[in-house]
């Protein structure tokens, strides 16, 4: 069976009928929204730092400070702690739990309402952490910050992506990507700085300088447009979401688009239970790559680099200094790499990145165990020489991640879910992500402990898996408008098969059949 080209007859120019540029106004509210991204990188960045400092460790979890100077306790077991597990990981459950109710604010009360809420949530979050003085005050601070993320990351996307030209949208979405780049960059050089703090207070700089990203969001967010989607489809005023076009697109013809934003706009205002929608067969495309590619981006191992770089760095051999460094090392490839991806994703496409992305993963992480499993030894201290060749293969895998899964996959579920899903499809992108890194996050240290290096080779199966998802079943959706985003499914060689005419017959026979039993 041929797989072929996966799309067939994509508009090449961005959209039929579409007209206009990329606007100093798009560009302004675009980086001040897609900024958001700082603070999910910097609490990412900002973790696994201190949870490699001794003076923290020695305050707040003790037992993991003693592990490490314990000779008979295996490199590879001296982080593995339930409580600092629990740490690390309990944000990501109350973000599960606040992007969910995300989902209906941000349709309802829009983009920016969600930025707000998610912004302030996040200040006061990191007040805790500046504060804490024992673990239940950490855990305050770690819930609510996972609130905030969980407000912001489900809204931020889905607002970089109505407000970009169809032509362009990659790159600008892209732009959140780079923002937890930089975010988990400016976490990682703080915690280098603050290390050499002597008093052994610097942790606490480290968790209350989150407030600083949040507050410049939380501010900007009062004087952001909302976008022309929800402008319609909030209030049906075509007036003044044909003035916002205008103003976005630099050009008067917007006449095309905003004809597809009302179309849309009607069907998402028929639709008053989107996460019951999405379940519908004909958006059973939208539904399984928002759940999978979401799903893949965590078993991929990169929030293992994220908030255990330091402590991967230091199980090795690295000392306290030089293992922050690394992790600074790391982070400066990964944002070079995001840079990329913004310049050539419109150009190449996504399945590109994500397929030369996923072999680069694959190989990285091969490396990486192959490397553990011959030279680095439960009780023996690695050489200097592997122990940097580790961390030169770690910079080729985030970068591999950077310009591929990464920023790809907010970008692909946010731009394929119809108006009447899309927030409840960007919920479950943000649910399923939240999840799975609190369980990587909560089981990567027992897990190492238990199976060592044959935990990179566990993670270099499932890249090669997903991989494997992207050549087979997600087509290409550059340049085309998302409210004609549908055409890609009809014409792709599987999901054709699931959106077939017979499909629909079926699914229409069944809900005349529930209006029927309904009226009796």
């Amino acid at each position: 069976m041929e797989i072929g080209p996966f799309v067939e007859g994509a508009p090449a120019d961005g959209g039929e009928g579409y007209s206009g540029r990329v606007t100093p106004f798009v560009v302004l509210s675009c980086v001040v929204a897609g900024s958001g991204g700082v603070l999910f990188g910097y609490d990412l960045g900002i973790s696994g730092g201190v949870t490699s400092m001794d003076s923290f460790l020695k305050r707040f979890f003790p037992k993991v400070y003693r592990q490490k100077q314990d000779s008979k306790v295996s490199h590879y077991c001296e982080f593995n702690s339930e409580l600092l597990t629990v740490f690390t990981s309990s944000l990501y459950i109350a973000g599960l739990v606040a992007t969910l109710a995300a989902a209906s604010i941000t349709r309802r009360y829009g983009r920016r309402t969600s930025m707000l809420i998610g912004g302030t949530v996040f200040i006061a979050g990191s007040v805790f952490g500046g504060a804490a003085s024992n673990v239940p005050m950490l855990l305050v601070n770690r819930i609510l910050l996972g609130i905030g993320l969980g407000f912001t990351n489900q809204s931020i996307p889905l607002y970089l992506s109505e407000m970009a030209p169809p032509r362009y949208r990659g790159a600008i979405n892209n732009g959140f990507e780079l923002c937890i780049s930089l975010g988990i960059l400016f976490a990682n050089i703080l915690n280098y700085f603050v290390i050499k703090i002597r008093a052994g207070w610097g942790w606490r700089i480290s968790l209350s300088m989150a407030a600083l990203p949040a507050a410049f969001l939380t501010i900007s967010a009062i004087f952001l447009p909302e976008t022309p989607s929800f402008i319609i489809q909030c209030d049906g005023n075509t007036d003044k979401a044909r003035v916002l076009l205008q103003k976005l697109r630099g050009t008067t013809s917007v006449q095309k688009e905003l004809d597809d934003l009302v179309c849309a706009s009607n069907l998402s205002r028929a639709t008053r239970y989107p996460f019951k929608t999405i379940l519908k067969r004909k958006y059973r495309p939208q539904l399984v790559v928002a759940r999978l590619i979401s799903f893949f981006n965590q078993v991929t191992g990169i929030n293992v680099m994220n908030f255990y770089a330091p402590v991967m760095f230091r199980t090795i051999g690295l000392k306290e200094s030089a293992s922050l460094l690394s992790s600074v090392v790391t982070r400066l490839c990964a944002t070079f790499a995001n840079i990329i991806a913004m310049m050539v994703v419109d150009r190449f496409g996504r399945r590109k990145l994500f397929l030369v992305g996923g072999v680069q993963m694959i190989l990285s992480q091969f490396t990486v165990g192959a490397i553990l499993a011959a030279k680095f030894k439960d009780y023996e201290e690695m050489d200097d020489a592997y122990a940097y060749l580790v961390l030169i293969t770690m910079c080729v895998f985030v970068a591999g991640f950077a310009w591929s899964w990464g920023p790809l996959t907010f970008l692909v579920p946010a731009e394929v879910c119809p108006l009447e899903i899309r927030s409840a499809g960007q919920s479950i992108v943000v649910a399923v992500v939240f999840l799975m890194t609190f369980v990587i996050g909560q089981t990567f240290l027992e897990v190492l402990c238990r199976i060592k290096s044959m935990t990179f080779f566990v993670f270099g199966g499932w890249i090669c898996l997903m991989t494997l998802f992207v050549y087979l079943f997600l087509p290409e959706t550059k340049k085309l408008p998302m409210e004609q985003m549908e055409q890609v499914w009809k014409k792709h060689w599987f999901w054709k098969k699931v959106l077939g005419e017979e499909a629909d017959k079926k699914e229409a026979e069944a809900e005349a059949g529930k209006r029927a039993l309904s009226g009796l």
